[in-house]
Protein backbone atom coordinates (compact mmCIF):
# COMPACT_ATOMS: atom_id res chain seq x y z
CA UNK A 1 0.00 0.00 0.00
CA UNK A 2 1.40 3.26 -1.05
CA UNK A 3 1.67 5.39 1.78
CA UNK A 4 2.33 9.90 2.39
CA UNK A 5 6.29 8.51 3.35
CA UNK A 6 6.67 6.82 -0.35
CA UNK A 7 5.09 9.76 -1.70
CA UNK A 8 7.23 12.23 0.17
CA UNK A 9 10.74 10.15 -0.41
CA UNK A 10 9.81 10.48 -4.34
CA UNK A 11 8.65 13.85 -4.42
CA UNK A 12 11.92 15.12 -2.21
CA UNK A 13 9.58 16.59 0.15
CA UNK A 14 8.59 16.21 3.42
CA UNK A 15 5.39 14.26 4.79
CA UNK A 16 4.35 17.12 6.82
CA UNK A 17 4.17 18.64 2.89
CA UNK A 18 1.96 15.65 1.64
CA UNK A 19 -0.36 15.83 4.03
CA UNK A 20 -0.42 19.45 3.25
CA UNK A 21 -1.46 19.04 -0.53
CA UNK A 22 -3.48 16.51 0.13
CA UNK A 23 -5.77 18.39 3.07
CA UNK A 24 -5.47 21.65 1.04
CA UNK A 25 -3.60 23.01 4.03
CA UNK A 26 -0.62 25.32 4.79
CA UNK A 27 1.56 27.49 2.20
CA UNK A 28 3.22 25.29 -0.06
CA UNK A 29 4.46 26.96 -3.34
CA UNK A 30 2.85 25.78 -6.61
CA UNK A 31 5.59 24.01 -8.33
CA UNK A 32 5.61 21.73 -5.17
CA UNK A 33 2.20 21.02 -5.13
CA UNK A 34 2.80 20.22 -8.89
CA UNK A 35 5.62 17.86 -8.06
CA UNK A 36 3.72 16.34 -5.24
CA UNK A 37 0.54 15.78 -7.39
CA UNK A 38 2.53 14.67 -10.17
CA UNK A 39 4.24 11.45 -8.19
CA UNK A 40 0.52 10.75 -6.08
CA UNK A 41 -0.77 10.00 -10.08
CA UNK A 42 2.54 8.31 -10.87
CA UNK A 43 2.06 5.63 -8.12
CA UNK A 44 -1.92 5.99 -8.41
CA UNK A 45 -2.26 6.79 -4.74
CA UNK A 46 -5.50 7.27 -3.12
CA UNK A 47 -6.02 9.48 0.12
CA UNK A 48 -7.12 7.47 3.14
CA UNK A 49 -10.59 9.87 3.33
CA UNK A 50 -11.31 8.25 7.22
CA UNK A 51 -7.86 9.24 7.88
CA UNK A 52 -8.43 12.65 7.05
CA UNK A 53 -11.71 13.12 8.37
CA UNK A 54 -10.55 12.37 11.71
CA UNK A 55 -7.98 15.23 11.22
CA UNK A 56 -10.47 17.64 9.55
CA UNK A 57 -13.31 16.56 11.40
CA UNK A 58 -15.04 16.69 7.89
CA UNK A 59 -15.97 14.15 5.63
CA UNK A 60 -17.42 16.02 2.80
CA UNK A 61 -19.96 13.60 2.54
CA UNK A 62 -23.72 14.40 2.91
CA UNK A 63 -26.86 11.53 2.97
CA UNK A 64 -30.27 12.02 1.20
CA UNK A 65 -33.17 10.44 3.17
CA UNK A 66 -36.23 10.06 0.74
CA UNK A 67 -39.09 7.99 1.29
CA UNK A 68 -40.34 6.10 -2.09
CA UNK A 69 -37.30 6.31 -4.45
CA UNK A 70 -39.67 4.69 -6.81
CA UNK A 71 -41.92 8.15 -6.48
CA UNK A 72 -40.70 10.35 -9.90
CA UNK A 73 -41.44 13.41 -6.95
CA UNK A 74 -38.11 11.93 -5.38
CA UNK A 75 -36.51 10.58 -8.28
CA UNK A 76 -36.22 14.12 -9.43
CA UNK A 77 -35.67 15.72 -5.99
CA UNK A 78 -32.03 13.48 -5.66
CA UNK A 79 -31.20 14.57 -8.73
CA UNK A 80 -31.31 18.52 -7.75
CA UNK A 81 -29.74 17.69 -4.50
CA UNK A 82 -27.23 15.59 -6.14
CA UNK A 83 -26.36 18.59 -8.78
CA UNK A 84 -26.08 20.87 -5.56
CA UNK A 85 -23.74 18.59 -3.65
CA UNK A 86 -21.62 18.06 -6.45
CA UNK A 87 -20.87 21.51 -7.51
CA UNK A 88 -20.03 22.23 -3.76
CA UNK A 89 -17.47 19.46 -3.75
CA UNK A 90 -19.13 17.35 -1.84
CA UNK A 91 -20.15 13.57 -2.29
CA UNK A 92 -23.97 12.26 -1.60
CA UNK A 93 -25.13 9.03 -0.24
CA UNK A 94 -28.40 8.02 -0.64
CA UNK A 95 -31.20 6.09 1.70
CA UNK A 96 -34.82 5.45 0.72
CA UNK A 97 -37.20 4.35 3.83
CA UNK A 98 -40.21 3.19 1.70
CA UNK A 99 -42.23 4.89 4.07
CA UNK A 100 -41.34 2.75 7.00
CA UNK A 101 -40.41 4.43 10.36
CA UNK A 102 -37.90 1.35 11.40
CA UNK A 103 -36.44 1.10 7.87
CA UNK A 104 -35.65 4.92 8.56
CA UNK A 105 -34.56 4.35 11.81
CA UNK A 106 -31.49 1.93 10.83
CA UNK A 107 -30.79 4.11 8.18
CA UNK A 108 -30.61 7.00 10.39
CA UNK A 109 -28.13 5.09 12.80
CA UNK A 110 -25.84 3.96 9.73
CA UNK A 111 -25.82 7.72 8.80
CA UNK A 112 -24.33 8.18 12.54
CA UNK A 113 -21.96 5.79 12.24
CA UNK A 114 -20.54 6.95 8.60
CA UNK A 115 -19.67 10.54 10.64
CA UNK A 116 -21.53 12.08 7.09
CA UNK A 117 -21.49 15.79 7.35
CA UNK A 118 -25.24 16.49 7.32
CA UNK A 119 -28.12 15.06 6.04
CA UNK A 120 -30.89 15.89 4.02
CA UNK A 121 -33.86 14.81 5.61
CA UNK A 122 -37.80 13.62 4.27
CA UNK A 123 -39.43 11.88 7.41
CA UNK A 124 -41.78 8.92 7.18
CA UNK A 125 -44.58 11.08 9.13
CA UNK A 126 -44.78 12.63 12.71
CA UNK A 127 -42.77 9.41 14.60
CA UNK A 128 -39.65 10.68 12.25
CA UNK A 129 -39.42 12.67 15.38
CA UNK A 130 -37.05 10.65 17.13
CA UNK A 131 -34.97 10.08 14.55
CA UNK A 132 -34.22 13.57 13.90
CA UNK A 133 -33.48 14.21 17.79
CA UNK A 134 -30.96 11.50 17.41
CA UNK A 135 -29.00 13.82 14.79
CA UNK A 136 -29.49 16.87 16.87
CA UNK A 137 -28.04 14.84 19.87
CA UNK A 138 -25.18 13.81 17.80
CA UNK A 139 -24.73 17.39 15.97
CA UNK A 140 -25.52 16.78 12.76
CA UNK A 141 -26.99 19.51 10.87
CA UNK A 142 -29.66 18.39 8.66
CA UNK A 143 -32.40 20.20 6.58
CA UNK A 144 -36.50 18.94 6.37
CA UNK A 145 -37.98 18.24 3.26
CA UNK A 146 -41.18 18.17 2.07
CA UNK A 147 -42.86 17.15 5.26
CA UNK A 148 -42.66 18.89 8.48
CA UNK A 149 -42.25 17.47 12.11
CA UNK A 150 -44.48 20.13 14.42
CA UNK A 151 -41.76 20.02 17.35
CA UNK A 152 -38.51 19.96 15.40
CA UNK A 153 -37.13 23.65 14.55
CA UNK A 154 -35.06 22.85 11.49
CA UNK A 155 -34.39 24.85 7.93
CA UNK A 156 -37.58 23.50 5.69
CA UNK A 157 -38.46 23.30 2.32
CA UNK A 158 -42.07 22.10 1.77
CA UNK A 159 -44.64 22.31 -0.92
CA UNK A 160 -47.94 24.08 -0.72
CA UNK A 161 -49.76 21.01 0.34
CA UNK A 162 -53.37 23.05 1.09
CA UNK A 163 -52.91 25.39 -1.68
CA UNK A 164 -52.37 23.04 -4.41
CA UNK A 165 -55.26 20.48 -2.97
CA UNK A 166 -57.77 23.26 -3.12
CA UNK A 167 -56.84 24.19 -6.57
CA UNK A 168 -57.64 20.76 -7.72
CA UNK A 169 -61.18 20.23 -5.86
CA UNK A 170 -61.34 24.09 -7.41
CA UNK A 171 -61.25 22.86 -10.92
CA UNK A 172 -63.47 19.82 -10.11
CA UNK A 173 -66.08 22.11 -8.48
CA UNK A 174 -65.89 23.96 -11.57
CA UNK A 175 -66.48 20.92 -13.59
CA UNK A 176 -70.09 20.70 -11.98
CA UNK A 177 -68.48 17.60 -9.46
CA UNK A 178 -70.54 17.64 -6.13
CA UNK A 179 -69.63 14.79 -4.55
CA UNK A 180 -65.58 14.23 -4.63
CA UNK A 181 -63.77 11.28 -3.14
CA UNK A 182 -60.34 12.29 -1.23
CA UNK A 183 -57.99 8.98 -0.97
CA UNK A 184 -55.68 10.96 1.25
CA UNK A 185 -51.61 9.74 3.08
CA UNK A 186 -51.64 9.03 6.49
CA UNK A 187 -53.23 11.50 9.09
CA UNK A 188 -49.68 11.55 11.11
CA UNK A 189 -48.08 13.02 7.88
CA UNK A 190 -48.00 16.74 7.43
CA UNK A 191 -48.87 16.87 3.74
CA UNK A 192 -51.65 14.18 4.00
CA UNK A 193 -53.11 16.75 7.08
CA UNK A 194 -52.62 20.11 4.93
CA UNK A 195 -54.31 18.37 1.62
CA UNK A 196 -57.08 17.07 3.64
CA UNK A 197 -57.33 21.06 4.37
CA UNK A 198 -57.34 22.27 1.23
CA UNK A 199 -59.75 19.71 0.10
CA UNK A 200 -62.74 20.93 3.08
CA UNK A 201 -61.61 24.50 2.16
CA UNK A 202 -62.70 24.07 -1.33
CA UNK A 203 -66.08 22.49 -0.26
CA UNK A 204 -66.67 25.06 2.16
CA UNK A 205 -65.65 28.22 -0.08
CA UNK A 206 -68.52 26.45 -2.55
CA UNK A 207 -71.15 25.86 -0.21
CA UNK A 208 -70.69 22.25 -0.45
CA UNK A 209 -70.86 19.78 2.43
CA UNK A 210 -67.63 17.31 3.54
CA UNK A 211 -69.05 13.80 4.23
CA UNK A 212 -66.56 11.59 6.18
CA UNK A 213 -67.99 8.53 4.24
CA UNK A 214 -66.09 9.72 1.26
CA UNK A 215 -62.69 10.24 2.70
CA UNK A 216 -60.26 7.39 3.03
CA UNK A 217 -56.35 7.61 4.33
CA UNK A 218 -54.14 5.05 3.25
CA UNK A 219 -50.49 5.21 2.92
CA UNK A 220 -48.69 7.35 0.15
CA UNK A 221 -46.57 4.72 -1.07
CA UNK A 222 -48.57 2.89 -3.79
CA UNK A 223 -52.35 1.69 -3.39
CA UNK A 224 -53.34 -1.69 -2.69
CA UNK A 225 -57.02 -1.51 -0.56
CA UNK A 226 -59.48 -2.70 -2.53
CA UNK A 227 -62.36 -2.33 -0.03
CA UNK A 228 -61.85 1.02 0.20
CA UNK A 229 -62.36 1.79 -3.28
CA UNK A 230 -64.88 -0.38 -3.45
CA UNK A 231 -66.76 1.17 -0.01
CA UNK A 232 -66.70 4.46 -2.69
CA UNK A 233 -68.02 2.89 -5.68
CA UNK A 234 -70.84 1.17 -3.88
CA UNK A 235 -71.69 4.42 -1.48
CA UNK A 236 -75.47 4.77 -1.65
CA UNK A 237 -74.51 8.31 -3.63
CA UNK A 238 -70.90 7.40 -4.93
CA UNK A 239 -68.31 10.40 -6.04
CA UNK A 240 -68.07 11.19 -9.52
CA UNK A 241 -64.54 12.45 -9.07
CA UNK A 242 -61.66 11.06 -6.82
CA UNK A 243 -58.68 13.49 -5.53
CA UNK A 244 -56.12 11.29 -5.24
CA UNK A 245 -53.49 12.58 -2.71
CA UNK A 246 -50.49 11.66 -4.84
CA UNK A 247 -49.24 10.70 -7.72
CA UNK A 248 -48.35 7.01 -6.41
CA UNK A 249 -51.99 6.22 -4.74
CA UNK A 250 -53.54 8.14 -8.82
CA UNK A 251 -51.83 5.51 -10.91
CA UNK A 252 -53.24 2.22 -8.24
CA UNK A 253 -56.44 3.56 -8.14
CA UNK A 254 -56.74 4.00 -12.16
CA UNK A 255 -55.51 0.86 -12.67
CA UNK A 256 -58.35 -1.01 -9.69
CA UNK A 257 -61.01 0.86 -12.03
CA UNK A 258 -59.89 -0.14 -14.71
CA UNK A 259 -60.11 -3.33 -13.51
CA UNK A 260 -63.84 -2.83 -12.99
CA UNK A 261 -64.67 -1.66 -16.24
CA UNK A 262 -64.59 1.79 -15.43
CA UNK A 263 -63.06 4.53 -17.69
CA UNK A 264 -61.04 7.61 -16.46
CA UNK A 265 -62.50 10.00 -17.18
CA UNK A 266 -65.55 8.73 -18.60
CA UNK A 267 -67.16 7.11 -15.75
CA UNK A 268 -65.19 9.00 -12.87
CA UNK A 269 -62.67 11.79 -13.18
CA UNK A 270 -59.44 11.55 -11.22
CA UNK A 271 -57.08 14.11 -10.10
CA UNK A 272 -53.73 13.86 -8.08
CA UNK A 273 -50.92 15.78 -6.43
CA UNK A 274 -47.42 15.98 -7.93
CA UNK A 275 -46.64 15.04 -11.45
CA UNK A 276 -44.67 12.03 -13.31
CA UNK A 277 -41.44 13.64 -14.66
CA UNK A 278 -40.85 12.65 -18.08
CA UNK A 279 -43.31 10.63 -18.43
CA UNK A 280 -45.91 12.79 -18.85
CA UNK A 281 -44.17 14.63 -21.03
CA UNK A 282 -44.42 11.57 -23.68
CA UNK A 283 -48.54 11.31 -22.91
CA UNK A 284 -49.59 13.68 -20.60
CA UNK A 285 -52.92 12.17 -18.98
CA UNK A 286 -53.67 13.24 -14.83
CA UNK A 287 -55.16 16.19 -13.99
CA UNK A 288 -52.45 17.21 -11.25
CA UNK A 289 -50.76 19.43 -8.75
CA UNK A 290 -47.46 19.72 -10.13
CA UNK A 291 -44.18 20.74 -7.58
CA UNK A 292 -41.53 21.72 -8.94
CA UNK A 293 -39.20 18.68 -7.47
CA UNK A 294 -36.07 19.32 -8.60
CA UNK A 295 -36.05 22.65 -6.84
CA UNK A 296 -36.70 20.91 -3.26
CA UNK A 297 -33.58 18.94 -3.49
CA UNK A 298 -31.52 21.84 -5.19
CA UNK A 299 -32.93 24.54 -2.98
CA UNK A 300 -32.24 22.23 0.09
CA UNK A 301 -28.76 21.01 -0.14
CA UNK A 302 -28.22 24.46 -0.62
CA UNK A 303 -29.38 25.27 2.70
CA UNK A 304 -27.71 22.40 4.18
CA UNK A 305 -24.50 23.21 2.77
CA UNK A 306 -24.83 26.88 4.28
CA UNK A 307 -25.59 25.67 7.49
CA UNK A 308 -22.79 23.18 7.33
CA UNK A 309 -20.19 26.05 6.06
CA UNK A 310 -21.52 28.60 8.32
CA UNK A 311 -23.26 30.83 5.61
CA UNK A 312 -26.57 30.57 6.73
CA UNK A 313 -28.14 32.97 9.31
CA UNK A 314 -28.50 31.45 13.07
CA UNK A 315 -32.32 31.41 12.70
CA UNK A 316 -34.18 28.63 10.82
CA UNK A 317 -35.33 29.19 7.26
CA UNK A 318 -38.04 27.50 5.69
CA UNK A 319 -39.10 27.56 1.77
CA UNK A 320 -42.72 27.01 0.79
CA UNK A 321 -42.69 26.26 -3.29
CA UNK A 322 -45.81 26.38 -5.05
CA UNK A 323 -47.63 24.14 -7.00
CA UNK A 324 -49.16 24.52 -10.46
CA UNK A 325 -52.68 23.51 -11.81
CA UNK A 326 -51.89 21.15 -15.23
CA UNK A 327 -55.40 20.82 -16.17
CA UNK A 328 -55.31 17.33 -18.49
CA UNK A 329 -57.45 14.50 -19.88
CA UNK A 330 -58.14 13.05 -16.73
CA UNK A 331 -61.36 15.35 -15.75
CA UNK A 332 -64.39 16.23 -17.23
CA UNK A 333 -68.07 17.31 -16.06
CA UNK A 334 -69.68 14.69 -14.40
CA UNK A 335 -71.98 12.16 -16.83
CA UNK A 336 -75.34 14.46 -15.60
CA UNK A 337 -73.81 17.38 -16.85
CA UNK A 338 -72.78 16.18 -19.89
Amino acid sequence: MITIYDIAEKAGVSAMTVSRVINHTGRISEATRKRVLKVMEDLNYIPNSMARSLVLQKTNILSLLITDITNPFYTTLARGAEDAALRAGYRLLFANSDEDYAKEKGYVEMILSTRVDGVLFAPTGDQSLENLQQLQKHQIPFVVLDREIPEIEADLVLGDSKEGARKLVDHLIGLGHRRIALINGSPDVSTARLRYTGYREAHLLSGLPVEDSLVVHLNYRDFHDETSLDALLHHENPPTAIFAANNMLAVGIIQSLRHRGLQVPGDISVVCFDDFGPVDAINPFLTVASQPAYQFGLLGMQLLIDRIEGDSAQEHRKMILPSELLIRASTQPPKENR
